[in-house]
């Protein structure tokens, strides 16, 4: 197959670990040109280096929009353009019950997971509506498509992603910009801190754990000309979990709620 990303540029956030590892990673093997923008500096720089002179680093506080500006300036000084904003960056919140959740969390959580999203649209939007448009993808999160309680701040602000990337596929779409959103399932990476054997076993349908290569296969499926006609998705990167669980726990209930009949 030809680099899917050949002639792009394209800035990854939260590009030093995890998910946004393993996409930087993906597109550089794809052609593309990244920019990493991280908070962790020495992950960010040594990753840059390993991949060689096709990437760069640049220090981001997604939170700031001066920063995420300065962000998209240096991205197109550096490399002449910029054709896809992945808004990677995210960070979890408490995982206490509503009753004892002081929501000490809440402005911090809601300015690196649902501000940094729409400043780095918007800011990635203004060059790309000037230059033939371009491809911008947001992370969500399976929280924000299931019920549940904790992390609750966290599931809120993955929520108003999937929101806020549908009305900006619709107001951008004039200016030949897409707009989409990947809704991660339970991918092992820096702000997943608990068993996730067990949450597999319960509640997804297909019993492999994923990985954040998984996510980043989905994500340059947005980011490339095969998804040219699609915009304003969510795309679940999950096991089927947002499907509904396991055939064999379905089975189990309805056992126990007969007895174990047939």
């Amino acid at each position: 197959m030809d680099q899917e990303l050949a002639g792009k540029v394209a800035i990854i956030t939260g590009g030093a670990s995890g998910i946004g590892k393993a996409t930087a990673e993906l597109f550089v093997t794809q052609g593309a040109k990244v920019v990493i923008a991280d908070l962790n500096a020495e992950r960010g720089v040594a990753l840059a280096q390993a991949l060689g002179d096709s990437v760069a680093f640049k220090s981001t506080d997604v939170a700031s929009a001066e920063q995420v500006e300065e962000l998209v300036h240096f991205t197109v000084a550096h490399f002449g353009g910029l054709h896809i904003m992945f808004n990677n960056a995210g960070v979890s919140s408490s995982f206490r019950r509503l009753l004892r959740n002081n929501l000490s969390d809440f402005d911090r959580v809601m300015g690196v997971n649902l501000l940094g999203v729409m400043v780095g649209s918007q800011c990635a939007a203004r060059h790309m509506a000037e230059y033939g448009g371009g491809s911008i993808i947001n992370t969500s999160s399976i929280a924000a498509l299931t019920g549940g309680a904790v992390p609750i701040v966290y599931r809120v602000s993955k929520a108003a992603v999937i929101q806020f990337t549908r009305s900006a596929a619709t107001d951008l779409a004039e200016y030949g910009i897409r707009v989409n959103c990947v809704a991660p399932g339970h991918i092992p990476t820096g702000i997943t801190n608990y068993d996730l054997g067990p949450v597999i076993e319960r509640t997804q349908p297909l019993q492999r754990e994923g990985s954040p290569t998984d996510v980043a296969n989905a994500v340059l499926f947005l980011a490339s000309e095969r998804a040219a006609q699609v915009t304003g998705i969510v795309l679940p990167v999950d096991g089927g979990t947002a499907a509904g669980p396991p055939a064999n726990q379905a089975a189990r209930l309805v056992m126990q709620s007969d007895g174990g009949g047939s």
